[in-house]
């Protein structure tokens, strides 16, 4: 377990999954505090090799049929590597690197991964660097699945975004805009643009999240007390609807991140 410390502000790390178990600013807790062996009922995990769900938990890709570990619905979910010991390669008071290799039978390659987590008064920045090592080229996307506190106050989510049509909670491939209105229930994914999106609670900002390189974006209210707004580089289920779906070939290298402004 790693923590990160900056002024007022406190971050801890699990090297299993990469995760964050918790963000805390001036005692308050930005991320509900999580626990390593449940890493996607709080806390904020990260997901890669796809982020979400992947439909029947099968996919071809370059002519090759693949299979990935099934949930209770049918489908995959959330990646590969929420059980993969990670090691730290990096750190400091406040920020830390932890890095593992992918390799799976239901992926074609094999892949370097590291992921950044830093803290200052305010700011926590998450950023992924991944890396084909394998001979093939594969389908990649990365995702964090942070639950940000709201206890029992009101909240609304503001942003220009558009909704990704879904059947079963799997994305159709098409979009139609949405208009955010005040609390709401939600397990759906969302195309924002400008990759900006605010958490209001009780009238204020109380969380802005904001990528260049991350516009897709679950928001899960499933967790009492928490709203999970997860960025994304793709939409659940891209390995069949394609919709921001990176194809990462051998020795090519993939960043993405994002920032989450807070207090």
């Amino acid at each position: 377990m790693i923590r990160l410390q900056s002024g007022g502000d406190e971050a801890v790390i699990h090297e299993k999954g990469a995760y964050l178990a918790a963000l805390r600013h001036r005692g308050r807790a930005v991320i509900t505090e999580g626990d390593p062996s449940t890493p996607t009922k709080a806390g904020m995990a990260f997901l890669a090799p796809f982020a979400n769900r992947v439909k029947g938990a099968t996919y071809v890709f370059d002519g090759i049929i693949y299979s990935l570990p099934r949930n209770s619905e049918g489908n995959a979910i959330h990646g590969l590597l929420l059980d993969r010991e990670f090691k730290v390669v990096n750190s400091s008071a406040d920020s830390v690197t932890l890095e593992t290799v992918l390799s799976h039978p239901g992926y074609p390659s094999q892949l370097n991964v590291q992921v950044t987590y830093s803290i200052s008064e305010g700011l926590l920045t998450a950023e992924a660097v991944i890396r084909n090592l394998g001979p093939r080229r594969a389908p990649l996307v990365v995702g964090w699945h942070p639950y940000f506190a709201v206890g029992s106050l009101p909240w609304r989510v503001e942003a220009e975004a558009f909704r990704c049509e879904a059947v079963d909670k799997i994305p159709t491939g098409k979009l139609y805009y949405y208009e955010f209105g005040d609390d709401g229930e939600y397990d759906d994914c969302f195309l924002v643009p400008s990759g900006l999106v605010k958490l209001i609670v009780n009238g204020r900002e109380a969380v802005r999240v904001v990528s260049d390189s991350m516009k897709y974006f679950q928001i899960y209210t499933g967790i009492k007390g928490s709203v999970a707004i997860e960025p994304m580089s793709g939409a659940p289920d891209a390995y069949h609807n394609r919709m921001g779906l990176a194809i990462i070939e051998p020795s090519q290298s993939v960043r993405v991140g994002f920032k989450a402004y807070y207090g």
